[in-house]
């Protein structure tokens, strides 16, 4: 994607966002990748009123060129979009938000953990066929303060991982914080978030529902090229 229609799909998206009640107040954050760079919403920046000549402009190497003052999760966009490049998936456009339903999804789940997620631990069970299709499995990381380059560094290595096993993700979910989901342009991000946050309140809304069945999630691979 080319730089101004870029940072149009940017504001767009981010306001699309901030009106439907999928990011409040100045939390949450998009990025996209360019061919020399990085376009990232500002540091506390609300996704609602966001101008396109205001968006921070990076260089290939990270370093501010333009804009407001970057958002500080920039470093883990970098990680993400290296990490799916490294798999041969490589990202365009990386949203960040502090969704509700997931966000409480995890909170149940890290409390039931004490705290001590698994590395292999999946935040949500595949319970529709779309969520299967569209999103894929979500794995959940571990609790790291916002910010915190370990987390960035444990999201590269699950994008490995699952990458190693033939499986290719769209989402991570960073324990009590909020969810890292990525696709080829904004809209597509946002399409792969708004499926994940859907679920997230099915499942809470029907907490011991039975997953698909193993030959079930098979047939969806075979016939929508799905990667659970």
């Amino acid at each position: 994607m080319d730089e101004a229609p870029a940072r149009a799909e940017i504001c767009r998206v981010g306001r699309s966002l901030f009106e439907r009640g999928y990011v409040h107040a100045t939390a949450g954050n998009i990025s996209v990748r360019l061919a020399d760079g990085y376009l990232i919403t500002p540091t506390d920046a609300c996704l609602g009123t966001l101008a396109p000549e205001r968006l921070a402009r990076l260089d290939a190497q990270g370093q501010q060129t333009a804009g407001d003052r970057a958002s500080k999760t920039i470093a883990l966009h970098r990680q993400i979009y290296d990490a799916t490049a490294a798999a041969g998936q490589p990202a365009r456009c990386v949203i960040h938000t502090h969704s509700t339903q997931l966000v409480a999804c995890s909170l149940a789940a890290d409390g039931a953990a004490g705290g001590q997620l698994a590395d292999d631990a999946e935040l949500l069970l595949p319970i529709t066929p779309y969520f299967v299709m569209k999103v894929g499995r979500v794995p959940h990381i571990a609790y790291h303060r916002p910010g915190d380059p370990a987390a960035a560094e444990a999201v590269a290595r699950t994008i490995a991982r699952h990458a190693a096993q033939g499986r290719r993700l769209r989402a991570v979910m960073l324990a009590r914080l909020g969810p890292n989901v990525w696709h080829d342009t904004p809209a597509e991000a946002m399409a792969v978030l708004e499926e994940l946050e859907e679920t997230a309140h099915l499942h809470r809304l029907n907490p011991h529902v039975a997953p698909l069945s193993e030959a079930r999630i098979d047939e969806l691979r075979q016939v929508f090229g799905a990667s659970w």
